[in-house]
């Protein structure tokens, strides 16, 4: 008898225990009112993790090129219909798992642009052997610009050298998150974005500079005159009304005499 309740406990123990099945996701980040975030922007940072235990499950970045440009931006989307390509960047992972999870995705993007990376998050259940490997995977929209102040350098020091005033120009780098250009009547039209430098001088407002598209792709600048002595801050912003992405990029200059 003793024999015979063992044997049953073992043969319980045995059909208790589920193996864990490899399952793959595929994600992709995808820019608000752009394409895909992937190789040329450092990719995005993908990192999965179980919502219940903080466990990470799988991270790595999304590789691969922006995507089609006229099935993305110009073509009708059609319900069921991917916007995405073979080509198109995205992260994919295998991840073992014996019973469904409810995972966590964290999405930061662009990686090799921190000054304006963000950070966006969902949830979604891994069910075992129940790949997500549809063309467009799980695509998160990552809202934003990309800024990166050219000029003036960082703790630049300018002289009046006995002027009443100097001029410092103010130039930015601005494109879409996934790096799409900027130009006036392109598909990302530079006349419709708001881009403007908010000047501190000792910490107070002093300004608000207007900066116009500057004859190269992406770029954008204006003049600013500066008089007094003492330490600028520069905060350099781009908004887009329509979509309600924006971005910020800073620095800082001295004028001495």
């Amino acid at each position: 008898m003793k024999k015979f309740l063992l044997t049953l406990v073992v043969i319980f123990l045995i059909g208790g225990i589920s193996e864990a099945v490899p399952t793959t996701v595929v994600v992709r980040a995808k820019a608000k009112d752009a394409k895909f975030i992937g190789t040329m922007m450092g990719g995005a940072l993908v990192v999965i993790r179980n919502s219940e235990t903080g466990e990470i499950l799988a991270k790595g970045l999304t590789k691969g090129g922006t995507g089609d440009t006229k099935k993305i931006m110009i073509e009708p989307v059609r319900r069921g219909a991917p916007i995405a390509d073979n080509s198109s960047a995205k992260f994919e992972a295998v991840i073992d798992i014996a019973e469904p999870v409810l995972a966590t995705i964290e999405v930061t993007a662009p990686y090799a642009q921190r000054q304006s990376a963000a950070k966006t998050t969902t949830q979604f259940w891994l069910i075992p052997g129940k790949d997500i490997v549809n063309e467009d995977g799980i695509t998160m929209d990552v809202y934003g610009f990309s800024i990166d102040v050219l000029a003036p350098q960082a703790h630049e020091v300018i002289k009046l050298a006995g002027k009443e005033k100097a001029e410092v120009v103010v130039r930015t780098n601005v494109v879409m998150m996934c790096g799409c250009p900027i130009m006036p009547g392109g598909i990302w039209d530079a006349n419709k974005y708001e881009v403007k430098a908010l000047i501190k001088h000792n910490g107070a407002p002093v300004e608000e500079l207007p900066l116009s598209f500057a004859g190269k792709t992406s770029t954008f600048e204006g003049t600013l005159q500066v008089s007094k002595e003492g330490a600028y801050e520069v905060t350099v912003y781009a908004f887009d009304p329509a979509t309600g992405n924006s971005g910020v990029d800073r620095t800082t200059f001295m004028v001495t005499k």
